[in-house]
């Protein structure tokens, strides 16, 4: 007991001592507003074969994060051009799963409806299963409306109740073909070439605009030329629809700490519940020749708890069993006057979590707002130095929400290695002391915290004074310390790489500025 006393004593103490560093530091720094760029020629892009009159802006990919710029700006008045591949619906395993603060950014975008009559799922929280003991995670959700929770539907009907906005506005045009290129002239892209049909033959045409903005996804092929991507992939996700399926805790993702990896299950529908095998590395077992449905069977099902076995089976020997790699990628962008990368074109973290969406509409209200005041867009260098503020502005969701991902897949992939088991134990024990000491965590996960990079600090911080109790105490010994400091040497390894991945281009007084709030997030 008096550990715990100890241990309260001193995270408390930690967090004045922030408070208090926080309110010194504001009294030190002089506001420092991002400057508005510089308003030059008023002459419009000249359009050219496909290029609608008068286009402002071209977006490049209708998924979640191109439709919901699309409609965002052309909303604002700005004339929109979209080039989608397929406007077909889409059909993915993957992009499923919404948290509370990206269903925020719906709400304040105004794209809230897109969720309705698609048959979505209110998610309220996460449920933890590790040697047949579960643990509930709900969302904080107390300060918020009643309509505020997580969404998670099929992908392919969000996507297209999105692309229904999009068309809705006359100053947004929708057309279906492939961007192969990008106009470039004198290092500023101009534009994008793209391939297209007429009346069943094909086409190639040019698009102008002074802004063109790639949203083409994880598998971008536009990506090269605007950035340094340096893509893992570490698994790879097998997914099944479960029929019928009663989860253990209604309207909750859950998650199943199985060897050799996570299982992920939660509802898509009313009567659908999708289940995500995570399998180490980019060699899976062959779906073709039954080695899939044999590794399904024989190694994940047995881990499961008994409500999702007889689902679990039935999905198996109904088949339809898909896959799709698990990539991660940090925002390294190049600035290039006259473009700008957006979604999963710029930034991937493991969809272990399911924050990509949320990351995305989090992007896209920062665009806005920084897009906002101008009027003119055609002054592509000095655009270009006014947007380089977009991506420190989206750092601090971002950086704690691909570090969360991250290192909890590296954390709960199996592992027999005894300090990693440890730390799995330690973080899960962290995340029992329920209070802030889980209501913390998920905030940052879900995208909610309202000053992310402090809370991550405080929470390495407290949960480091946590590990240190609960690997030592009550008695001190040579082998409890050793093991003490190999999970912290450990957790540093998995954490300095990510960290120096996302945030190596930012300066310290750009740091400083973020953590003390000087530019607002």
């Amino acid at each position: 007991m008096e550990i715990h006393y100890l241990f309260g004593v001193l995270v408390v103490s930690f967090l004045a001592v922030t408070i208090l560093f926080r309110s010194k530091a504001k009294k030190m720094i002089t506001d420092n507003k991002v400057a508005s760029a510089p308003v030059a020629s008023t002459a419009l892009a000249a359009p050219v074969d496909g290029s609608p009159e008068g286009a402002d802006i071209i977006v490049v990919g209708a998924g979640v994060a191109g439709s919901a710029l699309a409609y965002t700006l052309a909303k604002d008045g700005r004339n929109v051009h979209v080039i989608e591949r397929d406007l077909k619906e889409p059909d993915r395993i993957v992009g499923e799963l919404l948290h509370p603060a990206g269903y925020l950014k719906l709400v304040e975008l105004g794209l809230q409806d897109c969720v309705e009559d698609i048959d979505a799922q209110r998610v309220l929280g996460y449920a933890f299963f590790r040697d047949g003991n579960a643990t509930k995670l709900p969302y904080p959700l107390q300060k918020f409306a009643s309509d505020v929770a997580g969404r998670s539907f099929h992908n392919g009907r969000f996507i297209q109740r999105m692309r229904e906005k999009v068309s809705s506005l006359p100053n947004a045009q929708l057309e279906q073909g492939t961007v192969n290129t990008l106009l470039e002239e004198n290092g500023t892209v101009k534009g994008v070439i793209y391939k297209t049909k007429t009346n069943g033959q094909e086409l190639m045409k040019k698009a102008y605009a002074p802004l063109t903005i790639i949203c083409d996804g994880c598998f971008s092929n536009l990506r090269r030329t605007l950035c340094s991507p340096k893509i893992d992939v570490p698994s790879c996700f097998v997914g099944m629809v479960l029929e019928n399926c009663k989860l253990p805790f209604p309207n909750h993702g859950h998650v199943i700490f199985a060897d050799p990896s996570l299982i992920l299950f939660y509802p898509i529908g009313s009567t659908e519940v999708r289940c995500m095998v995570d399998v180490p590395g980019q060699k899976i077992p062959s779906v073709v020749n039954g080695e899939m449905t044999n590794y399904l069977k024989t190694v994940v099902a047995s881990q499961l708890p008994p409500e999702l076995y007889g689902p679990f089976i039935r999905a198996i020997e109904k088949g339809n069993i898909r896959s799709h790699p698990n990539r991660s990628m940090p925002a390294v962008p190049y600035p290039t006057p006259g473009a700008l990368l957006l979604g999963d074109a710029l930034n991937m973290r493991h969809p272990l979590t399911g924050a990509g969406m949320t990351v995305a509409l989090c992007d896209i209200v920062i665009l806005r707002n920084l897009l906002k005041p101008l009027q003119d867009l055609h002054d592509a260098s000095s655009i270009c130095k006014y947007l380089e503020s977009f991506y420190t502005l989206r750092m601090p969701v971002a950086f704690t929400i691909n570090m969360i991902a991250g290192a909890m897949h590296k954390v709960f992939s199996g592992s027999p290695d005894k300090v990693r088991n440890e730390m799995r134990r330690v973080i899960l024990g962290y995340l029992n002391l329920a209070g802030v000491f889980s209501a913390g965590p998920i905030s940052l996960l879900s995208g909610l915290s309202p000053q992310p990079l402090i809370d991550v600090v405080v929470h390495l911080f407290a949960g480091t004074i946590y590990a240190v109790f609960s690997l030592i105490a009550p008695f001190p010994s040579p082998n409890r310390i050793w093991i003490l400091a190999c999970v912290i040497f450990d957790a540093c390894r998995i954490i300095f790489p990510m960290v120096k991945a996302e945030c190596c281009k930012f300066s310290l007084q750009q740091w400083f500025q973020l953590i003390t709030r000087q530019i607002p997030i």
